[in-house]
This record gives structure tokens, C-alpha cells and sequence, in this order.
């Protein structure tokens, strides 16, 4: 189990407006369970952007489905999924159907497969104005055009009656926005928003994005592998690793002095202006592994240069940098040895576990499963 970030604002104290504990998926077939997420848990408040980030089969997306209800049936949910007071984990499709699109909505991560190719676009804004704010036929293509433009759509009252193929990528996914955010609601999960989008594209959306924040104050999950994006977007950054969280903390300390391996080995790999010509960059060894099982352990060790026994024999507290910080910490590490603040990535513990560059697991064809 993992333990979430309460945060408190000076003279005041914030009540969250989504608060997960002790999340986990699993999915079942006739031959295994793969877990998929053990025990994130996180709180987030209102106009808070929070980034979460991890490489692809660590349980990102999953972990975005569930807290909007839309995993399979196959999908086993434990926890807690409290959406201003309402749980949600366990609610039924009627219920959740009153929440979604409402109270809390989602960017997902292709809009050229989460578009109706069928229907226009003004239809496709429509349906959930009139589903949740009951207007008319005509009031919802009114609305629809406000929203397009309210998105950065130039001609929205044109492009309210076309489909989705005669739009580019990037107006799609800003259609995509004007769908999730049509009745202003208070949490936004937008999974991967400026995934395969040119960097002009990319910064629109994170405009768009900013924007909404700001006019409407909506909090918002932020699913990215782009570390960049996190640095220009994010208030604080959750870190998971097979399915697992491994560090939490706000974005300036999480750049400036992340302290689990994991968390290390990602930054170091990131490119940067006017880096050392061809020097090659950093990796972190072997594959994320199966998740057949979730080990008592540190699930990182196999990979990490400073892994011991200790790594290897039990699995490690999400603790406070700083212990007298108590539990208002808001940088918080899953490691038995952290980094010190002012410690090089070079500087590693010796590896007794026999870690090599050698992947530790075969990659799985449904490792996928983890996203």
C-alpha cells in the first residue's frame, strides 16, 4: 500500500476533489492474472495539474480507466475511488453513467479512433450537453459552436458540420477537449493529449489545456511519456514503475533532485538543447517486468545499480524525503537508497543481485495490459 500526498495551503486547508487509496487492478483469464496497478494512491486538488508518467506497461492508462470506470469486465478493482465525497469503485453503470462526461471526463489517447467517423461533430459535442444539461437539438449546436472555438477551432460554425476525417490531427484532439470539457467538469484525465502531434500542435493543446484550468478551474490528470511536457504543465508529478508508485513530489523538486533510481534513469534520458554532440544517452537496463505477480520486494531491483538484499527482500515504504516532514511530505520515494539531494546519478551502490544490462523478464505480447 501505498500513501497519498495530503497537501495543505498556507491558512487554509484544501479538501481534494478526487482522492485514490490503495488502488489495484488485476485482469483474469483461463491461464493467468496480470496485475496491472498495486496500490496508487493519490489526491488531487482543485486546479492542480498532476502528471503521471512512466514507461509504457506501468499502469498509466489503467490506472486512468479505472478511476472512470471503463475497464472491462475481466477487469478485478480494489480500493478506494472517491470523486468529492461519491465513490465511485464498485458503482454501477447507471451511476457511473451520471458521473461521466459531468463531473469528471476524459481526453483519450487517439481521437481519430474515438471519433464517430459516422456522426458530425456538432452531433458528437451535442450528445453529451443534452444528455447531462438537457437541451434542445438547436441549443446543443450553439453550444457545440462555443465550445470549438472555446478550444482554439478557427470556423467552428463550418466545422460543427463536418466529421472527423476532414479535420487534422491536432483539431481532432482539440474536438476530443470540447467533448470532455462541454459541462465543465471538475476533474480531467487527459490520457497522452500530445501523443504523435508536431511540437506546434503539442503546444496548442497544452494551451488549451492551461487555459481551461485557468477560466474554469478544473483539476487535471495529465497521462504523458513526455518528460517536457511535464516540466512545462505540471504542478507535481507521480512516478509509476510496474504498476507500482515510486515517487511523488511537486515538478520543480522532482527535476531538480529526484530521488529513486527509476525516477533518475527516465530524466537522464531525456535529450536536451545543445547536449554533448553525439554523446550516448543513458538507458536503464532490461525491461519492465512481467506482471504476473507483484513481488514483496522492490520491483525496480533487477534493473538498478544500487540494489541489495535489502532491495530483494522486502518491498519499500513510500516514505518521506525527509522524514520530519511527517504526513503533509510532499516528496515522497518508494526506495530502500534514495539518491541523496545533491548525489550524481553515477554515484551507485555496488549490485549484489546480479543486475545486468541483460533483460530480466521476456517482453509479453499483452504487456500492454499495463499502460
Amino acid at each position: 500500500m501505498t500513501e497519498a500526498v495530503r497537501e495543505t495551503a498556507p491558512g487554509a486547508v484544501r479538501e481534494p476533489v478526487l482522492s485514490v487509496r490503495d488502488l489495484s487492478v488485476s485482469f483474469r483469464s483461463d491461464t493467468r492474472t496480470v496485475h496491472a496497478v498495486d496500490g496508487v494512491s493519490y489526491d488531487l486538488f482543485p486546479g492542480e495539474v498532476l502528471a503521471v508518467v512512466g514507461e509504457s506497461g506501468c499502469g498509466k492508462s489503467v490506472t486512468s480507466m479505472a478511476v472512470m470506470g471503463l475497464l472491462p469486465p475481466t477487469a478485478q478493482i480494489g480500493g478506494s475511488i472517491r470523486l468529492g465525497g461519491r465513490e465511485l469503485a464498485g458503482a454501477s453503470e447507471k451511476e457511473l453513467q451520471k458521473v461521466r462526461g459531468k463531473d469528471i471526463a476524459m481526453i483519450f489517447q487517439e481521437p481519430m479512433t474515438s471519433l464517430n467517423p459516422v456522426l458530425t461533430i456538432g452531433r458528437q459535442i451535442g450528445e453529451v450537453l443534452r444528455r447531462h444539461q438537457g437541451l434542445s437539438r438547436k441549443e446543443a449546436r450553439a453550444r457545440a459552436v462555443e465550445l470549438l472555438d472555446l478550444v482554439g477551432i478557427p470556423a467552428p460554425q463550418r466545422r460543427v458540420e463536418e466529421y472527423p476525417h476532414q479535420l487534422s490531427g491536432g483539431m481532432r484532439q482539440r474536438v476530443m477537449i470540447a467533448i470532455a470539457v462541454a459541462c465543465d467538469p471538475c476533474v480531467l484525465i487527459a490520457d497522452e493529449p500530445t501523443t504523435a502531434l508536431d511540437v506546434t500542435v503539442q503546444a496548442g493543446i497544452l494551451e488549451v489545456l492551461q487555459s481551461l484550468r485557468e477560466r474554469l478551474g478544473t483539476a487535471i490528470v495529465l497521462v504523458t511519456h513526455d518528460l517536457g511536457v511535464v516540466a512545462d504543465a505540471a504542478d507535481r508529478v507521480l512516478v509509476m514503475y510496474a504498476g507500482r508508485t515510486v515517487e511523488q513530489a511537486p515538478v520543480h523538486d522532482l527535476f531538480g533532485s529526484a530521488r529513486h533510481p527509476y525516477t533518475r534513469g527516465l530524466l537522464g534520458a531525456v535529450l536536451r538543447p545543445g547536449g554533448e554532440g553525439k554523446r550516448r544517452l543513458p538507458e536503464i537496463p532490461g525491461l519492465v517486468p512481467s506482471l504476473d505477480s507483484q513481488p514483496d520486494a522492490c520491483t525496480f531491483a533487477p534493473r538498478c545499480g544500487r540494489a541489495d538484499d535489502t532491495c530483494t527482500g522486502g518491498r519499500p515504504g513510500f516514505r518521506p524525503i525527509h522524514p520530519v516532514a511527517g504526513a503533509g511530505a510532499r516528496h515522497r520515494a518508494a526506495c530502500w537508497h534514495p539518491y541523496g539531494a545533491d548525489e550524481p546519478s553515477g554515484a551507485e551502490r555496488p549490485a549484489t543481485t546480479g543486475a545486468t544490462d541483460e533483460p530480466t523478464a521476456a517482453a509479453r505480447p499483452d504487456q500492454e495490459a499495463g499502460k
